[in-house]
């Protein structure tokens, strides 16, 4: 299990690298993104809703709350990045995922 300051880093990076691409996809104007003491949002406009995106120092995870599900993510060396374990879906693949579902499309995507 990752200590603290490890957790910490990793968690930064990934979701300042998720906002970074965020940021790109977000220039057709169907959501916002917007970051707040590392917590990381997704709002859409209409109809309106909110995806929720912030560490758990405590679990060592990402949560995201999106869909009215809670989707917890840990981080894997293997993969270097935070993956869904019931899945295998890594961060940002997941974040379009719930995106698309959102607007029922498959037109988003992250890099």
């Amino acid at each position: 299990m990752l200590d603290e300051t490890e957790f910490r880093k990793h968690a930064d990076d990934s979701i300042e690298a998720l906002k970074r691409s965020l940021i790109k996809a977000e220039e057709n104007g169907l959501f916002e993104a917007e970051e707040n003491g590392g917590v990381l949002n997704i709002v859409f406009e209409a109809p309106p809703a909110k995806y929720v995106i912030t560490p758990n120092a405590a679990a060592r995870q990402i949560w995201i709350s999106a869909l009215s599900t809670s989707f917890k993510l840990d981080w894997v060396d293997s993969a270097s990045d935070f993956v869904l374990l019931k899945d295998g879906t890594a961060l940002k693949p997941l974040v379009a995922r719930l995106i698309n579902q959102y607007f029922g499309t498959n037109s988003v995507t992250l890099d």
